[in-house]
């Protein structure tokens, strides 16, 4: 085997990858600023947003999944210079992503009395209610930006979306650090404040990349001049059927991490407490896998386009290793520094909360180490995915998502997570369980596939 015809990939991969990781992270360091600056108030206000933002990651893994069924198709039609189906595309897209906003605020907004009925820690529910109020409202700016974000990474111009998400992280620091805190005259709002501030970055982060394509040469010739209650009923159907089922990939790992969450509850606020540090660490990191995630989507959508599978195949390989180096380097500094790390979430100076202060970091420092070890199988799975994607396959991966979250990985993270056996570490064996597992499967299945492409094409020739 010759390495050389996967690294010399690295490079155009790493400019593909590098601005879609930037604008990942940007959404996952909101609630990262959130979090630490959250994390100032107490361990009680800190498990809050955790409680929170479980309801929330699961409506926008929903969301987000639903809207990956973009950029394959855009992809597949620039590679084939068809305009017409890329128009179509962006206006359905945007569409069918508007509406579902709309759908998961209200679905999230109706489900707040479930946070009284999970047996979760009293104060920390009271705490929840009015930040998750306004938070869930952001799902709409947010998901109806994704579909924007879609289309320009279909389109490859992904360093648009990344600008929009650093431009929004700006005015989420600055509007936290006034609202929470009560700086400038504003009233001190505490963790009410950092939903205002996480509902109005996510606006600007809508508004400003919506504008900003209209005046690209690239995109403007798509994104103008649509009329988007004039509905194209056969892209429409296409994008569900993708969509529909991309978002139940993405919901049924992230619902295996929200499961984590609240499992958490259930031993006590402090080591929920603690899985929302080692829980915000590890999405930050699953955010880099996830650009890697978009641009294999991105790429074998172009080959795909171009019916070219030997080369389609070889592309992906390159980036799965590129992957796997990175979450290599990404598992060695969780080990190193699986100590130190979730000291920058809460204040030990403080005097009253020191002794859970204390129980946290210990917890959250084991945990670490959970995520280390899943680093590698957690980038390989996503990486895939994106892969089979971009071939428009999501049938059989949909399953197996299932199978390795929620057949494996649930089952292991209860029996292990209980207060009998190993606590918040044992429910974390689970997730590593459950990515292991979906990242060896989805390999076999795009293995499997990408062969069968290959032999299918070379018998017609």
């Amino acid at each position: 085997m010759n390495i050389r015809q996967y690294t010399s990939e690295f490079k155009y991969n790493w400019q593909l990858a590098a601005p879609v990781m930037l604008g990942m992270l940007g959404h996952t360091f909101v609630s990262f600023i959130d979090n630490i600056m959250v994390g100032q108030l107490g361990t009680a206000e800190l498990a809050a947003v955790s409680l929170g933002n479980s309801f929330m990651f699961i409506a926008m893994s929903i969301g987000i999944g639903f809207s990956t069924a973009i950029t394959p198709l855009i992809a597949s039609a620039d590679a084939s210079n068809n305009l017409k189906q890329a128009k179509a595309t962006y206006k359905s897209g945007l569409f069918l992503c508007i509406t579902l906003g709309i759908a998961l605020f209200l679905g999230v907004y109706l489900c707040r009395p479930l946070l009284s009925l999970m047996q979760q820690p009293k104060e920390v529910v009271t705490l929840a209610i009015p930040y998750l109020n306004l938070v869930a409202f952001s799902l709409i700016p947010l998901i109806s930006f994704q579909a924007i974000k879609q289309f320009s990474d279909g389109m490859s111009m992904t360093k648009y979306p990344m600008y929009a998400t650093l431009i929004a992280n700006i005015v989420n620091i600055l509007l936290n650090y006034v609202l929470i805190f009560g700086k400038f005259g504003f009233p001190k709002m505490g963790i009410v404040g950092a939903a205002y501030g996480t509902l109005i970055a996510r606006f600007v982060m809508f508004f400003y990349l919506l504008i900003l394509l209209r005046y690209k040469s690239r995109s403007a010739k798509i994104v103008r001049n649509i009329k988007l209650f004039v509905l194209d009923v056969i892209t429409i159907k296409k994008i569900i059927s993708i969509g529909s089922l991309s978002a139940m990939q993405m919901f049924f790992e992230v619902a295996i991490f929200t499961a984590a969450i609240w499992l958490s509850g259930l031993l006590g606020k402090n080591p929920q407490a603690a899985n929302q540090i080692a829980l915000n660490l590890s999405s930050m990191t699953f955010m880099v896998a996830m650009g890697f995630g978009v641009t294999s989507m991105i790429r074998v959508g172009n080959q795909k386009g171009l019916k070219n599978f030997k080369e389609l195949r070889r592309i992906a390989f390159s980036i799965f290793l590129l992957g796997i180096l990175l979450a290599t380097l990404f598992a060695a500094i969780f080990f190193v520094f699986h100590k130190s790390l979730p000291n920058i979430y809460v204040d030990l100076n403080d005097t009253v909360n020191y002794a859970d202060n204390i129980e946290v970091l210990s917890i959250a420092s084991k945990l670490l180490l959970a995520a280390a070890l899943f680093q590698i199988s957690d980038s390989i799975q996503v990486v895939i995915l994106g892969a089979l994607r971009g071939l428009q396959d999501v049938k059989i991966p949909t399953l197996l998502t299932f199978i390795s979250y929620w057949v494996i990985g649930f089952p292991v993270s209860y029996f292990l997570g209980s207060k009998e056996m190993y606590g918040s570490f044992g429910i974390w064996l689970g997730l590593l369980a459950g990515l292991t597992t979906a990242s060896i499967l989805l390999f076999i299945r795009f293995n499997l596939l990408t062969l069968k492409l290959i032999q299918q094409k070379h018998e017609l020739t």
